[in-house]
């Protein structure tokens, strides 16, 4: 901790200190990069669970005081503002005005250079892509001073490399990108309980015409129950009468210390699946809801991390390949429940066909999960080495802004050009995630 902030990633693990952190307030007066003696790193919010966004031994560049906007075009929905500016008040602004986020991931406490730099994606990816399609150019700093504007059209290459970039090729400064219009600031959602994976995969197909969509499973359920979930579909709501009261985001409760580290364990977690999954009284329940209700649960409790204690936590997310019966999925579902290191939060989705920009973008056609898994050493690390075996086998993928133990082997089956985005790296900008992968 530096001040009330905290310099670590989400899950915790693996630890790093680095040297100094520079934390940055005008695009007018930043500091000479190529002086800094250490390697540098982009930091944000520390949403990335692993050591994507630590950089051990070396220097953070703490981006969130460039929190301004720069210009809003309420007619076509375009927003140009500081790298540093959150995903949280970028909602604040443009929802008022009849307008969303192309695409969010599970949390709006994400500021908008790490969308960029981790190329997010949400429960629209089989609709929309990745959040990388939709920005329409940024400013990258260099660490030799050079200023580079990046579009598709405008130092292209740099554009495709940082996007999905991991914050390596330098220093977003701000960035311009296309909003979603919508009808009010409501969702229009259904939970759909299943009793199986094949049922999971017959809801996404009966699907396909909903803009979002996103499933919960029970990790810890066997037997007759094995695979059952629930699965969560919507759009934005257009109330025949209009809205009569103006949005307001529910209070945040806080998670003021650490719990004891068994507290997630193979019997709380059962509690909570069971409860999660008989919450409704019905097979199918239906609701309009606010958008924060339905995009980001989670983030009605501040630092909820300290749930898992001061060991930390693991997210493992992969994505695999359609294939005949999806036996693939079914085993590593099955080893997850086998191995008694039950999740109380497993998130299922089918990726679509539409490509992004950014040359190390994790999501393509398939079926992805993220899995967090209380972390409990090697116990842990030898059960996500398996399903790495799994998900390699069948051509998968991993996560990086996720990722806290990949191999370098791994990296380079989840990502075979990723030799056409070295060149594209700065010099000066290193992290611990990258120095790992690449270490010998």
């Amino acid at each position: 901790m530096y001040g009330t902030k905290r310099y670590t990633s989400w899950g915790r693990y693996p630890k790093a200190t680095p040297e100094q952190i520079v934390r940055l307030h005008w695009l007018d007066q930043l500091p000479r990069l190529d002086e800094y003696q250490t390697s540098l790193l982009p930091f944000g919010l520390g949403r990335s669970y692993g050591d994507s966004c630590l950089n051990e031994g070396g220097t953070l560049l703490d981006t969130t005081a460039l929190n301004r906007f720069i210009a809003f075009d309420r007619v076509n929905g375009i927003l140009r503002c500081e790298a540093g500016v959150s995903l949280a008040q970028i909602l604040e602004l443009v929802v008022p005005h009849g307008w969303f986020l192309p695409v969010s991931p599970g949390t709006k406490f994400v500021t908008l250079g790490g969308a960029i730099a981790n190329d997010v994606h949400g429960k629209n990816h089989h609709k929309d892509g990745t959040f990388g399609r939709h920005v329409t150019c940024f400013e990258l700093l260099r660490s030799d001073g050079e200023r580079l504007m990046c579009s598709p059209t405008q130092n292209s290459d740099y554009y495709r490399a940082t996007i999905g970039g991991l914050g390596l090729t330098g220093l977003i400064l701000w960035a311009e990108f296309q909003l979603k219009r919508i009808p009010s600031y409501l969702i229009d959602s259904e939970d759909l309980q299943f009793n199986g994976i094949d049922d999971f995969f017959e809801l996404s197909r009966l699907s396909t015409h909903y803009t979002y969509s996103v499933s919960w499973l029970d990790c810890t359920a066997g037997g007759d129950n094995f695979g059952r979930g629930v699965f969560n579909r919507g759009e934005f709501f257009d109330p025949p009468l209009g809205v009569d009261k103006p949005h307001r985001f529910p209070p945040i409760l806080p998670v003021p210390f650490d719990f004891p580290n068994f507290t997630v364990n193979n019997v709380t977690t059962s509690i909570f699946n069971q409860l999660f999954y008989h919450k409704q009284v019905f097979p199918v329940r239906r609701s309009v809801k606010p958008y924060h209700s339905f995009f980001y649960p989670l983030d009605v409790a501040s630092d909820w991390y300290y749930l898992y204690g001061k060991n930390g936590f693991v997210q493992y997310q992969l994505v695999v390949p359609y294939q005949d019966g999806y036996d693939h999925v079914k085993e590593i579902f099955r080893m997850i429940v086998r191995s008694g290191q039950a999740s109380p939060l497993i998130v299922f989705k089918t990726f679509g066909t539409l490509q992004s920009p950014g040359m190390l973008s994790f999501p393509r056609e398939g079926v992805t999960l993220a899995i967090d898994f209380a972390f409990k050493g090697e116990t842990t690390l030898q059960l996500l080495n398996q399903l790495d075996e799994i998900v390699f086998a069948v051509n998968g993928a991993l996560y990086p802004a996720k990722d806290a133990r990949m191999s370098g082997a791994a990296f380079r089956k989840s990502f075979p050009n990723w030799e056409t985005f070295v060149p594209f790296i700065d010099p000066k900008f290193s992290s611990s995630f990258w120095r790992r992968i690449n270490a010998k």
